[in-house]
């Protein structure tokens, strides 16, 4: 079965015959068989020639780029093979279509509110009153499909997060000092970990935007634009309650991630490589763990539900069938 790989070691990646070799700075070296492979993750300083890339499209291995302070800067993505050229098209003119674009990008919006709202949901059940967030949540929420335009969409989007970021110093255990979101840069170990975590989700989406036929670069919520992959950020913000904001209360409700892990003398914007590498295989694990999916009637992963995701976007695209985000029902 093939899997991701996350190097955190600095080295070198060269093509060995068929197999990927990795040299890390103490001369020790590994092979993986590139059957093995579903992309990789470099965290390290890392040097590799063309060899080791033009192996890594052949095979149609996505390879993601995160720098020093653990924040995704770029992917390289193989040349596409499952191309549709109607399929295309009419992802295009969904894009050009204000109506049809703004369908597509309040369906986004809708669901990840949802399962925002489950979140808090979950954490009021186990004592942690949320109970007000919950309310101006769910009222901000049936504005959503009313919306007349994507900026007044992603209006009520920034709203609704910042009911919800205002209960995360009660859902969380440690004393977090948290209720803003910062970016470029984080301001604190809370907005370092949301960057780290949602660049995770951003480009596992990506993934499997790759495995269809789907151009990652047309979108309907954000904005398209140059050397970005806007469709993986639309469909993650489905999938950032479930996936990413799930994984962060665990982490450090379980003192698994503490002020320790990140660089106090750096404002707290540069997680340990232990750190990061303790939240990349908890992140990994929670793609294998499957839920039971009422439609299909049998168990599917998190990861799965992903590549689900896409194919209902097409579908919807197609016009066999409308678009409805994925919601949690637990």
């Amino acid at each position: 079965m093939k899997r991701s790989f996350y190097i955190y070691n600095d080295g070198e990646i060269k093509r060995k015959d068929n197999t990927l070799r990795f040299k890390n700075s103490d001369n020790e070296t590994r092979d993986i068989p590139i059957e093995q492979v579903e992309d990789i993750y470099i965290m390290s300083e890392m040097t590799f020639n063309t060899k080791f890339i033009n192996l890594a499209s052949k095979y149609q291995i996505p390879i993601h780029f995160f720098n020093y302070y653990s924040f995704y800067t770029g992917s390289f993505y193989p040349k596409e093979t499952l191309l549709a050229g109607n399929l295309l098209v009419k992802q295009v003119r969904h894009y050009e279509d204000d109506q049809k674009r703004l369908c597509i990008a309040r369906k986004f919006i809708d669901a990840a509110a949802s399962n925002i709202y489950r979140n808090l949901r979950y954490y009021n059940g186990r004592g942690k009153d949320v109970e007000k967030a919950m309310i101006e949540i769910e009222s901000l929420r049936k504005k959503v499909l009313k919306t007349e335009s994507i900026n007044e969409l992603m209006g009520i989007e920034g709203n609704i997060r910042k009911q919800y970021y205002s209960t995360w110093d009660v859902i969380v255990n440690q004393k977090i000092d948290f209720n803003k979101r910062v970016r470029n840069p984080p301001d604190n170990m809370i907005n370092t970990m949301i960057s780290f975590v949602n660049g995770l989700v951003y480009t596992r989406v990506l993934g499997e935007i790759y495995s269809t036929q789907l151009n990652p670069t047309i979108s309907y919520l954000h904005e398209p634009g140059v050397r970005r992959f806007s469709l993986s950020l639309d469909l993650a913000e489905v999938f950032k309650p479930i996936l990413g904001d799930r994984l962060i209360f665990s982490l450090l409700n379980k003192n698994q991630i503490t002020p320790s892990s990140f660089t106090k003398e750096l404002n707290y914007l540069h997680l340990t490589k232990d750190a990061s590498r303790t939240i990349a295989m908890k992140f990994d694990e929670m793609l294998k763990t499957t839920i039971y999916h009422k439609e299909l009637s049998k168990d599917v992963t998190y990861k799965h539900l992903i590549r689900l995701e896409c194919y209902k976007l097409i579908k919807h695209i197609m016009e066999e069938k409308e678009y409805e985000g994925f919601k949690m029902w637990w």
